[in-house]
């Protein structure tokens, strides 16, 4: 697990979502360069949510850089707004590193409540998983982002997918729900009381959390949050993240000093946020690798002294 504080983003040079450049001829026969694109591919029906098509977007990368991976991206708004439309150009700078970005609808709670918003995020994955030769990817390399409360259905999706009674039955039915890697964004960890039956009991109310579900086998996760969020305190990621490393998740937390909730709607931070995500999956799950010890210097652990010459 690591922590890590970004005080000053305009030094790193990162200004926005750059996407990869290629060189091409003109008529002349002279070299320029151009944009590679990113093709979306909007309203896609994935499944069903009662009797509301749920539609999904899909953010397919540049020709030439694909890694054969999804990210399924889930929106927030409190779970009583937002919509897959707000993620546009937070996940491109994830299409633009090579993963066919996926954003997804889910059913609000002024259209039903728990478990029914989490069916529809089952949904999308299995959907995922069952078209994954027409996608281009590989089917066990799914991971689920999540932003707020998207970050909620990220966090219980990747601990359930053994629990068919939140499977639901949106669609796909028999594919699997498993996901490789959970990448949450200052996430919610629980739903309002109000998305709950007036039923609820206590063990209802407690399976209603995403926390419950943390457990050895629980995927690589990844949090991002931000120490001057007011409406999710990073002390609740702070929380998920040391439940996480007790249950032996490989986690890490990257802790932004001075921005708010929602801080990767900057086009910096979303380019950023994106790259550490990247390196996390890729050393994760597309080229799995561990580390020898870190030293503190050549002398194998001594450090480097101070003053007269290395022995």
């Amino acid at each position: 697990m690591t922590y890590m504080r970004r005080r000053d983003f305009v030094a790193l040079g990162l200004t926005g979502a750059a996407l990869p450049t290629v060189l091409t001829e003109d008529a002349q026969g002279g070299a320029q360069t151009r944009t590679a694109a990113i093709a979306v591919e909007k309203d896609v029906v994935f499944g069903k949510g009662g009797d509301l098509d749920l539609k999904l977007d899909i953010y397919r990368p540049p020709a030439g850089i694909a890694k054969r991976m999804a990210t399924i991206h889930f929106h927030g708004g409190g779970f009583a707004g937002g919509n897959k439309e707000s993620l546009s150009e937070r996940v491109r700078p994830f299409a633009a590193l090579g993963y066919v970005a996926i954003t997804a609808q889910y059913r609000l709670s002024g259209q039903a409540g728990f478990p029914a918003l989490l069916h529809d995020a089952k949904a999308a994955i299995r959907w995922t998983r069952a078209n994954a030769k027409t996608l281009g990817i590989d089917p066990p390399r799914i991971a689920v982002v999540g932003y707020s409360a998207g970050g909620y259905h990220a966090l219980f999706t990747a601990g359930t997918f053994q629990q068919p009674e939140f499977e639901g039955a949106g669609g796909n039915a028999g594919v699997s729900s498993q996901v490789a890697v959970c990448i949450a964004y200052y996430p919610a960890t629980n739903v309002p009381a109000s998305m709950l039956p007036q039923s609820a009991d206590a063990p209802a109310i407690r399976a209603a959390a995403a926390t419950t579900h943390i457990a050895a086998g629980f995927p690589p996760t990844l949090v991002f949050h931000g120490t001057k969020d007011t409406t999710i305190p990073i002390e609740s990621s702070e929380r998920l993240v040391q439940q996480l490393r007790g249950a032996g998740v490989p986690v890490e937390f990257h802790e932004f000093e001075g921005v708010p909730h929602v801080f990767d709607g900057n086009p910096e931070f979303a380019t950023l946020a994106a790259q550490l995500a990247d390196f996390f999956i890729d050393r994760h799950v597309l080229n799995p690798r561990t580390y020898p010890p870190f030293t503190g210097g050549p002398e194998g652990g001594r450090g480097a002294r101070t003053g007269g010459a290395p022995r």
